[in-house]
């Protein structure tokens, strides 16, 4: 049973492993020991809170474990509102005209404006799943249970939710975009400064990167070939989150032009599609009938989330002792659910 359960300590040694075979330009995920420890407290402060007025900075981070062989799969998280504690940047796609009627001249020019216009959303973000576990709807469980938990806790979320998608790289982590602002602007590789970014140190953006509007046909052909464009590993990422709702609105990272996609939690199709099922447990329960379903339960401190076959329709979520215990719910307790 792969089980979707929320951060603890003792899970450090795998979440540094995750931070290595990420590779280059997850930034939420650095090789950094001081810095994954300090979110693995900041998750246990998250889920420890039994009240939120309004979304802070609260984060809530999740490892999914093989029961069977206790190993972490992947890990999966939420910022509750970023940028309230330190800027959260991004790159404006924007248009200027230049126009001249009387030499009949008309260029509309598309610019990029660093700009915080994300402050106070919620972000999906942290999302890597292990090699061997790519397969069976694993990666798709990890990403939308996430859905569900913003579905069962909303006033603890923005209205509005984003995630950030890796840009372009090559397998030595060099980005078109990066080099050439590296070769205007800066002096430091694209490795070192979405390390730093990684780890909180982000003094360097507001000290160095440019703060006008920058006109694309400026950039290298390499760098304008890669705006707004994904990593071929995240493309898959990027499809799910399309089919769950999400938009591209002009919104690109500052430093590998990767693509930042929104959309309204309640318009979310996990969301308004997840319903509440009553939980009945049974010595036995019907395996491998009906079809896949993520499962979770509604509470916080001890949430669970999986995957689980069950019939179309369902009004009632039939489990089994050992299914019962592992997530945490008895019978006539509440569940919700909804299909892959």
């Amino acid at each position: 049973m792969l089980l979707i359960r929320p951060i603890k300590p003792s899970d450090y040694e795998a979440l540094y492993q995750c931070a290595i075979e990420s590779g280059h330009g997850f930034t939420s995920l650095p090789v950094d020991q001081s810095l994954l420890e300090r979110r693995i407290n900041a998750a246990q402060k998250a889920f420890a809170k039994d009240t939120v007025e309004t979304p802070g900075d609260e984060s809530y981070l999740f490892v999914m474990e093989d029961t069977e062989t206790g190993t972490i799969a992947g890990v999966s998280g939420i910022e509750a509102a970023v940028g309230l504690n330190e800027a959260f940047w991004h790159y404006r796609l924007g248009k200027v005209v230049h126009h001249s009627e009387k030499l009949n001249i008309y260029n509309a020019l598309e610019t990029l404006t660093l700009c915080n216009d994300y402050t106070g959303v919620s972000e999906l973000c942290t999302l890597f799943l292990r090699e061997p576990y790519r397969h069976n709807m694993n990666g798709r469980t990890l990403s939308r249970f996430r859905m569900l938990f913003l579905a069962q806790f909303k006033q603890r979320f923005s209205d509005w939710v984003i995630a950030e998608m890796r840009g372009v790289s090559d397998e030595n982590g060099d980005s078109p975009f990066w080099n050439w602002l590296e070769e205007n602007f800066f002096s430091m590789d694209f490795p070192k400064a979405d390390y730093l970014s990684g780890i909180g140190d982000k003094v360097f953006i507001s000290e160095l990167m440019p703060r006008f509007p920058i006109y694309t046909n400026l950039l290298s052909k390499e760098a304008q070939a890669v705006v707004g464009k994904v990593h071929d590993n995240t493309r898959p990422a990027l499809k799910l989150l399309e089919s769950e709702g999400f938009r591209f609105r002009g919104f690109v990272d500052i430093f590998d032009a990767g693509p930042t996609v929104e959309a309204e939690v309640c318009n979310l199709n996990s969301v308004r599609n997840s319903r509440l099922v009553t939980v009945t447990v049974s010595g036995s329960a019907a395996e491998d009938e009906g079809i896949p379903h993520i499962v979770c339960n509604t509470q916080l401190k001890n949430f669970r989330a999986t995957k689980l076959s069950l019939p179309a329709g369902a009004d009632e979520l039939i489990l089994t002792t050992e299914q019962a215990q592992a997530m945490h719910l008895e019978s006539g307790d509440e569940a919700r659910i909804v299909a892959l």
